[in-house]
């Protein structure tokens, strides 16, 4: 079909297959694709409204196993950089979250060996016997996976376990990019296959869970690949409904393996805006689409509220993977707000399933400027959590911590 003809079909609200979406892609004017994408938007958010969460973005250990090639984050077992943040340490995070209004703590992390299921489950029931209103965002597919295969579990049965315990929705992280070609490249297919991270969403879905996508461009797919990511997502929200978002970034490749190999370069702002518009093409069953911000930058992301983007995403006040990638940038609810009523909205704080909660924080009371984002950890702390020892470890590592923490918790009683 003639790029003009698919320009036309998608103006009259018209469904797009794989090949339409990628001729789009390849071969219409960004501007275009920014109209077409800014138009949806507009139907499906008439009133001129732009949300945001408050919440608090906490990676509970970095210590894994996956080795995915691409990230600078993770540490392997016995690591003198690993940590695994204690349950006091948590509720610290949450009282600073809920003091600047946040609802919600996305939580995530490396696939632990010496993190077993009870750890999780004992984790969400003291967050919620503490904060009984606050929500838990947390483990994305990868981990859940994970947790499957070091309990011997089906994955509905973790879902139901993590859900008794107090889980109330799974983010959308560790898709990558949903072809197991890209993610044999990745090294992150022993984590997760395609379809075993689709499988956990729809598992979720079917438990009642709301969920998040992503999608991470910019390492070694092609442009076919990102469209067929998409569509793959398209297909499971057609069966389940059960996703509230789609939030797409950019590979950020300093001090990664993959970057160094491969010498592989951030992709740029023009790439990220038409694959921001095209997936608000693509995913027309998605009622929500997340900016980037944290990957492009405040304007990059107040941009993107003109290509398909009606969010802002999260206020985040930590962030620890894309910093070690070396991305560090910072927007606080102030800044957000700015950024939405400078390109015309209207700024809403809203729960992980868009309900909206209200005004501004920040207009409604003082709220201290933040101006750095926080870190899982002060550099230099160390220290192994007590509770640690109650928790059975895989790794030699592991074992022999506990083992000590054991002993010096006896020799102090």
């Amino acid at each position: 079909m003639p790029i003009t003809e698919l320009i036309e079909k998608v103006r009259a609200g018209g469904r797009v297959n794989a090949a339409e979406a990628l001729e789009l892609y390849r071969s219409a004017p960004t501007p275009v694709l920014g109209q077409l994408a800014d138009d949806i938007r507009q139907r499906k958010h008439p009133g001129g409204i732009v949300t945001y969460i408050i919440d608090r973005n906490v990676n509970y250990t970095n210590v894994c196993v996956a080795k995915c090639n691409f990230c600078a984050f993770y540490r392997e077992v016995g690591s003198p950089e690993g940590y695994v943040l204690g349950f006091d340490e948590l509720f610290r995070k949450i009282d600073e979250t809920i003091a600047v209004g946040g609802v919600q703590l996305l939580l995530q992390g490396g696939h632990n060996p010496d993190l077993p299921l009870s750890w999780y489950e004992d984790l969400f029931r003291a967050v919620k016997t503490r904060y009984p209103d606050f929500k838990l965002h947390a483990l994305s597919p990868p981990e859940v996976i994970h947790l499957s295969r070091l309990s011997q579990l089906p994955v509905p049965t973790i879902v139901e376990r993590l859900i008794a315990a107090g889980l109330d929705s799974i983010p959308g992280g560790g898709a990558e990019i949903l072809v197991d070609r890209v993610r044999t490249l990745l090294h992150c297919y022993g984590k997760a296959t395609s379809d075993e991270w689709l499988d956990v969403m729809r598992q979720a879905h079917r438990a009642g869970l709301r969920t998040t996508a992503t999608m991470m461009y910019g390492t070694v797919e092609t442009d076919a690949e990102r469209i067929e990511h998409m569509m793959r997502l398209r297909d499971l929200q057609d069966e389940t409904g059960g996703f509230t978002a789609f939030i797409t970034w950019s590979f950020q490749p300093d001090h990664t393996e993959l970057g160094a190999e491969r010498r592989i370069s951030e992709a740029t702002g023009v790439d990220y805006l038409r694959t921001l518009a095209i997936s608000r093409i693509v995913l027309d069953n998605f009622d929500n689409l997340q900016a980037s911000w944290v990957t492009q930058g405040g304007k990059v992301g107040q941009l993107s509220l003109a290509y398909g983007a009606n969010d802002m995403g999260s206020v985040m006040i930590e962030e620890n993977v894309v910093r070690a990638a070396g991305a560090s940038y910072c927007m606080d609810e102030l800044e957000i707000v700015r950024n939405i009523e400078d390109a015309g909205f209207r700024p809403k704080r809203r729960s992980m399933h868009y309900d909206i909660l209200g005004d501004p924080i920040c207009i409604e009371r003082h709220v201290p400027r933040m101006l750095e984002l926080a870190t899982a950890r002060e550099a230099g702390d160390t220290h192994v959590p007590e509770e640690l020892r109650l928790y059975p470890a895989r790794s030699r590592t592991g074992k022999s911590e506990r083992l000590q923490n054991g002993k010096s918790a006896e020799s102090q009683n």
